[in-house]
C-alpha cells in the first residue's frame, strides 16, 4: 500500500505571536476573521501559512527563511494542490532551488489606520454606480489593463471617480476587499494616461481611504514594488510601509 502524507491539523494563526509584528500586516489583515475549522495552516520559528484552497495559494508572514520551509512544507503535503505562493521577500530565491518557481512578481502589502489629509480636488470625486460601468471598464481597459478588478466584480463594494473639465472620466478607485477576510482593499486605481502628474488620481484615492476608515477602521492595498509614482502617494497618504512581499507561481505540470 502506497503511504500517504496526512492533511496537516489546523493551527490557530493567531496563537503564533506573529500578528502584531512589523511584516506580518498580511496576517493580521488577510487571514480569515472567522476562522473556520476546515482551514489548513502551518507555523515554524518565526513564520505562519495558511491555504486558500480554492485558489492553491499559500500565503505565509514573518522570517524569509522559516516562511519558505512553510510553503516547500505545503507543497509536499499537499502535492499539486499548492500552486502558487506569496511571503516575504526572498522567498523566492530560497524556494527556487527546491521547486519550480516561476512568474515571481515584488509587491509591498500596505496598510493605515488613519484619515489622509483632505485633498484639495476631494470635492469633485463622485460615486461611479452601474450606470457607469461601461465608461469604468473602457476607462481601465485603456489606461490600466492590467487592473486587479473591473466593474461588476462581487468583491467590489464602490466606484468612485473624478472627472476632467470636459466631463470626462480622468482618475478612478474601487473599494474592494481581500479574499477570505473581507479586508478593506483598495483596487483597480487608474488615472488617464495623458493627465498623470497633476494629482487627479490622488483625490479618488484619498476620498476611498477616508471612506473605508470611517465605516471599518482602517484600509489595505497592494502596490507593486517598482511603481515610484504609487509608492509617493500611498506615503503621502499615510499608508505604511513594513510588509514587503514577492508572489509566484509553482510549476505543477
Amino acid at each position: 500500500m502506497q503511504a500517504t502524507t496526512p492533511v496537516p491539523r489546523t493551527a490557530d494563526l493567531f496563537d503564533q505571536g506573529l500578528e502584531p509584528q512589523a511584516s506580518s500586516a498580511l496576517l493580521r489583515f488577510g487571514a480569515a476573521r472567522q476562522r473556520p475549522a476546515h482551514r489548513i495552516s502551518w507555523s515554524g520559528d518565526g513564520a505562519a501559512a495558511w491555504l486558500d484552497a480554492p485558489r492553491g495559494h499559500v500565503w505565509s508572514v514573518g522570517d524569509a527563511t522559516a516562511a519558505a520551509g512553510l510553503v516547500l512544507r505545503a507543497a509536499h503535503q499537499l502535492p499539486g494542490r499548492v500552486t502558487e505562493f506569496t511571503g516575504p521577500r526572498g522567498t523566492d530565491t530560497l524556494l527556487v532551488r527546491h521547486l519550480p518557481v516561476t512568474d515571481a512578481v515584488a509587491w509591498v502589502f500596505r496598510w493605515t489606520l488613519r484619515e489622509p489629509p483632505v485633498h484639495p480636488a476631494e470635492q469633485r470625486v463622485v460615486v461611479l454606480d452601474e450606470a457607469h460601468h461601461d465608461e469604468l471598464l473602457a476607462f481601465l481597459t485603456e489606461h490600466s489593463p492590467a487592473h486587479s478588478t473591473g466593474p461588476g466584480s462581487s468583491a467590489v463594494s464602490l466606484w468612485a471617480g473624478i472627472r476632467d473639465a470636459d466631463g470626462r472620466l480622468a482618475a478612478c478607485g474601487a473599494l474592494s476587499s481581500l479574499r477570505g477576510s473581507g479586508a478593506p482593499l483598495m483596487a483597480s486605481v487608474a488615472t488617464d494616461a495623458a493627465q498623470r502628474g497633476r494629482g487627479l488620481g490622488a483625490a479618488p484615492t484619498s476620498w476611498l481611504t477616508r471612506y473605508a476608515i470611517r465605516r471599518h477602521g482602517f484600509r489595505t492595498l497592494w502596490q507593486l514594488a517598482d511603481n515610484a509614482p504609487a509608492e509617493r502617494l500611498y506615503t503621502r497618504l499615510g499608508y505604511r510601509n513594513e510588509d514587503p512581499c514577492v508572489a509566484a507561481r509553482i510549476d505543477t505540470r
